[in-house]
């Protein structure tokens, strides 16, 4: 999952994944964290300065991008992770090869393995979980700008964030294509464009965090001097971000309005 922020005095970036693979990012700004710009001394930042900048609203305009990552805690797998993605089972789905199951010339020859798939992912089946109200408690808050997301699952509609913030880069449920007329009606990975230039977006003078069990990425393979690492299971990052924000209590408000909400359009 990946944040920008733009703020008045400069730009901040966060990144971090979940699922062990896909990253989150920030953007934001502070001067007394970032300085003046005078000196060229390098300050090593820490989640928690991460915090302050989102807490002082230095950070008033949040970039997010999201991977598969975050909805691994709600119960659907990853496409790569080795043993439980997506990728590693689809044996069952008789495809010459992974990729296959989400390519239209593959499905015009055969629905029938993306359809049963498409199935198992229908809204309904899946719940958010606690990285998607964070983000619902940054737009609730007026410091989401956009929300681009690869995800198909639609949680992070099911958590109450407007379509208008979302940018649903792979398509949701919410709308379809006809493969034939092209009509819409209603009804890619973070390390794939456009996606994996945006994370080198940002200056080399603005701060990146990651969020990810590994270091990975541009955080991997061009570290600046700014990036702050905060490795582990993505939820508890984020829950520990939350805890530095002041927001606990918040959070746990919103994820018992809206579980209650889930469960009465279950009954």
């Amino acid at each position: 999952m990946a944040l920008w922020g733009w703020p008045a005095v400069r730009a901040f970036r966060l990144w971090g994944a979940g699922g062990g693979r896909r990253p989150i990012a920030f953007s934001a700004g502070v001067s007394g964290v970032f300085g003046n710009g005078s000196s060229s001394k390098k300050q090593k930042l820490s989640l928690g300065d991460v915090a302050e900048l989102i807490r002082a609203r230095a950070c008033q305009r949040v970039v997010v991008m999201v991977g598969a990552g975050i909805s691994t805690p709600s119960g659907i797998p990853d496409f790569r992770s080795p043993g439980s993605g997506c990728y590693s089972n689809l044996q069952q789905y008789d495809v010459p090869y992974p990729e296959a199951i989400f390519e239209l010339p593959f499905f015009l020859y055969n629905p029938k393995p993306f359809l049963s798939l498409a199935k198992k992912l229908y809204p309904g089946n899946y719940r958010p979980n606690v990285t998607h109200y964070f983000l619902r408690l940054l737009h609730d808050k007026g410091q989401l700008l956009r929300l681009y997301t690869q995800n198909i699952d639609g949680l992070e509609r099911a958590s109450g964030i407007p379509a208008s913030k979302l940018v649903e880069a792979h398509g949701s449920f919410a709308s379809a294509t006809c493969t034939v007329c092209r009509t819409a009606a209603p009804g890619e990975d973070f390390w794939v464009e456009p996606f994996a230039s945006l994370s080198e977006a940002v200056r080399s003078s603005v701060p990146r965090l990651l969020m990810n069990r590994d270091v990975v990425g541009p955080l991997a393979w061009r570290p600046r001097s700014r990036d702050v690492i905060q490795l582990g299971d993505l939820v508890h990052s984020v829950e520990r971000l939350v805890e530095l924000l002041g927001w606990t209590e918040e959070m746990k408000d919103l994820v018992r309005q809206e579980t209650g909400k889930l469960t009465g359009c279950d009954g």
